[in-house]
């Protein structure tokens, strides 16, 4: 068969491409220069005070309940000081999290606030979730993310096969970018933020490894299932970023991608990890309208790169359900039935888009 002359054979497919990719950039432009432009209502705020972190020693299952209690007696304190500082909103904050029902490996209530929580048994724990937060996530907006966490852990509960112990990490162990601002579009923060995720792994690796051996050994049999414990890294928006920088090699079963923007990689494979490597978004997401691009504008580089639900990217594509940004681990959601399942290592089982 011939092709088709006329406008086809003029290059319009192509003109319309190229427009296609410059609306692309116009809309990025605009995004940037309303972060740059627009007053960032938290930028001069005075630093609340709080004491330094809890000097703990690396966390072993023996010593996590010591662990637990330094934390909240950290944010007890941190309480008292941000009420004798006048901001009663953050001294409400830090005083649940002193509460005895929480769990904290890691507290610091200095600045935006940074916090390391855990939901069920990690000792005894065989399938494992590591939650890595968005943007606008802190010490005064935790509440929803804990939320999230909470809602996995209880399906993972109901859900786990009989004798299967289940543990959920809520990981603010970084400080996330305001969602109106220049380092929300930029990878700045997620490089700082990559070795702390990379460092918090390893050394959970190697909790839940000691933890699952008999004899209490690094190299002693697996525990009674005979399997070593699974770790999945749960991935929401910028926190996509992080994961995508922390990637290399890292030691989990497989890193999730939810709302994602891109990760700085153009392809699973480039991310060099053995994980398997999933990718959602709700039919809702405002995310999806974010051009996936990268461009380097006046030597700082702006977007992060292919779409991780694109086929070209490689990700196992999941279905979302008709979620927004903030709905991924919302009860009742098709989105939080498949994380579950992931976790669970039910992967056969994981419904598709």
């Amino acid at each position: 068969m011939g092709r088709t002359t006329g406008a086809a054979g003029t290059g319009e497919p192509e003109k319309k491409t190229h427009r296609r990719h410059r609306g692309r950039r116009a809309l990025l432009a605009t995004l940037i220069t309303g972060a740059v432009v627009v007053p960032l209502s938290g930028a001069a705020r005075p630093e609340i005070p709080a004491p330094a972190p809890a000097a703990l020693a690396p966390v072993t299952a023996a010593t996590l309940d010591e662990a637990y209690a330094a934390n909240r007696a950290n944010a007890a304190e941190a309480s008292r000081m941000a009420v004798a500082h006048g901001n009663r909103e953050r001294a409400a904050a830090d005083r649940a999290m002193a509460a005895p029902s929480r769990h904290f490996l890691s507290f610091d209530g200095r600045g935006a606030g940074l916090a390391t929580e855990v939901f069920g048994d990690l000792a005894h724990a065989e399938r494992i979730a590591v939650l890595v937060p968005g943007s606008d996530t802190s010490i005064d907006t935790y509440d929803r993310f804990r939320d999230a966490a909470r809602a996995l852990h209880e399906r993972l509960t109901r859900e786990a096969p009989q004798g299967t112990g289940t543990a959920v990490v809520a990981w603010l162990g970084y400080e996330t970018p305001a969602t109106v601002s220049t380092t929300v579009t930029t990878a700045g923060r997620a490089e700082e933020a990559a070795p702390k995720l990379r460092e918090f792994i390893r050394q959970l690796r190697a909790l839940a490894d000691r933890s699952s051996n008999t004899d209490g050994g690094p190299d002693g049999p697996a525990g009674p299932t005979g399997r070593k414990p699974r770790i999945s890294l749960l991935c929401h928006s910028y926190g996509s970023v992080v994961c995508g920088r922390a990637a290399f090699h890292l030691d989990v079963d497989d890193i999730v991608l939810v709302g994602s923007p891109g990760t700085g990689a153009d392809t699973a494979a480039a991310l060099h990890t053995p994980a398997r490597v999933w990718a959602a978004r709700g039919s809702d997401d405002w995310v999806a309208e974010v051009p996936h691009v990268r461009l380097d504008l006046l030597g700082t580089t702006v977007g992060f790169g292919t779409d991780p639900m694109s086929p070209s990217f490689g990700a196992r594509v999941f279905a979302a359900g008709g979620g927004g940004h903030s709905d991924y681990f919302r009860a009742g959601s098709t989105s939080l039935a498949n994380l579950t399942r992931i976790v669970l290592g039910e992967t056969s089982e994981v419904t598709h888009g």
